[in-house]
């Protein structure tokens, strides 16, 4: 039905917009996910095969068994299902699905005219590739308009899925006000190559230094976030002639395993990558849970258990492992002092993953910085914290300058 709202429980599906929200608020999802729930939903009244899924979402490109599963998943918990209940999407046969759910189809409103309705900065986003020294591919994004601002890769990205996911959203919509941001995937995750030959810090600087030269910029300023700011301060050190401003949000100098002193220290530093071990091995949600609660400390458990499967989609357990132990061994005390740039560094102050020393370590040892200490407990800053919109007031306070 052309302009038809789609209603079942508290959830209602625009499927002409390709928009779902849940009790009068929009839902973030995944497109691909999306695009594979208004065809089950359009296509109730029947059982729609995995060949007929394929050929409809694969627009002439192969679309495989894994990524499909993933995109079932990711739609079934944007709509509190999943794949073990199976209320609302049920797997009739091990190669096709029906949506089950007691649906409502009340007609919408008229599509607006091309042009007519509103955007923002962060929806003009261009996908690119370029090769790093060692030739590794590298897939950055360009977003927005205005002057550049570029983030440095952290844990874990994925630029397609980023835009939709809630940890990350809000972050696009906040740093292309009048921006044009350059970010980009991690060697290993994403969408940039998954088989590298070496992970170090020299690699990712020479990732990062890839991607501005792809982007044709001279000079910028650079955001770094958790162990992404450790790849800014490398980068800012050796390259002192591009960075205008250095932003380090949530950083460290040196990783858990490099800064534990003592023996209890080095024995929790210890628990804790066995703990990441484990659930990256065995997939096993509760682990992952664990390690999503330190970077979303006053996120709800379903959040967590979103961001557990949203890791599981950007990277293989292997390189989840191999990221994992090489940020715990990161050390850039060394070279911090090198960097010669205005600093600025904004930090939770009660943050669950890496303590406030670390930034107050960062703030003693790079020269011209300042420190901002929020009230917060999140590693990363959610949308409805209180110290998101505080935190973009001070960096762009700070570009200004």
């Amino acid at each position: 039905m052309d302009g038809a709202v789609y209603r079942f429980g508290q959830y209602a599906l625009d499927a002409d917009r390709r928009r779902l929200s849940r009790g009068g608020q929009q839902v973030d999802v995944d497109p691909r996910a999306l695009e594979l729930l208004c065809l089950l939903v359009e296509h109730r009244d029947r059982v729609v095969s995995e060949d007929e899924l394929r050929d409809r979402m694969g627009r002439g490109r192969t679309v495989s068994e894994t990524t499909l599963a993933t995109w079932l998943r990711t739609a079934r918990l944007a709509i509190g299902d999943s794949d073990t209940g199976q209320q609302l999407i049920r797997t009739v046969s091990p190669h096709s699905h029906q949506f089950v759910a007691t649906t409502t189809v009340v007609p919408g409103t008229p599509l607006s005219p091309p042009g007519a309705a509103p955007v923002t900065e962060a929806d003009h986003e261009v996908i690119r590739f370029c090769r790093s020294v060692d030739g590794t591919r590298i897939a950055y994004a360009l977003t927005g308009e205005g002057p550049p601002l570029v983030k440095t890769a952290n844990w874990l990205t994925h630029l397609d899925l980023d835009r939709t996911n809630p940890m990350w959203a809000h972050w696009f919509d906040g740093l292309t006000r009048g921006r044009q941001l350059i970010r980009y995937d991690e060697r290993g995750c994403g969408l940039s190559e998954w088989t590298v030959p070496s992970f170090t810090l020299d690699d990712l600087v020479d990732d990062l230094d890839s991607v501005v030269d792809a982007a044709g910029l001279d000079r910028f300023p650079l955001l770094g976030v958790s162990q992404g700011g450790a790849v800014a301060v490398a980068y800012a050190a050796r390259r002192p002639e591009r960075v205008s401003h250095l932003i380090l949000t949530s950083a460290y100098a040196r990783g858990l395993q490099i800064r534990a002193g003592s023996d209890a220290e080095r024995d929790a530093a210890e628990v804790d990558l066995n703990i990441a071990r484990a659930g990256w091995r065995s997939q096993d949600s509760s682990f992952l849970r664990y390690f999503a609660s330190q970077f979303l400390a006053d996120a709800t458990p379903a959040e967590w258990d979103a961001f557990a499967a949203y890791q599981r989609q950007t990277t293989s357990p292997a390189n989840g492992l191999r990221f994992l132990e090489e940020f715990t061994r990161i050390d850039v005390s060394g070279i911090a002092r090198d960097v010669i740039c205005p600093t600025l560094i904004i930090h939770a102050r009660d943050d669950a993953r890496v303590p406030v020393a670390q930034a107050l370590e960062l703030a003693t040892l790079i020269p011209d910085s300042r420190l901002i200490l929020l009230e917060s407990r999140n590693h990363l800053f959610t949308a409805d914290d209180p110290a998101w919109p505080t935190f973009l007031t001070h960096l762009y306070k700070f570009l200004s300058e």
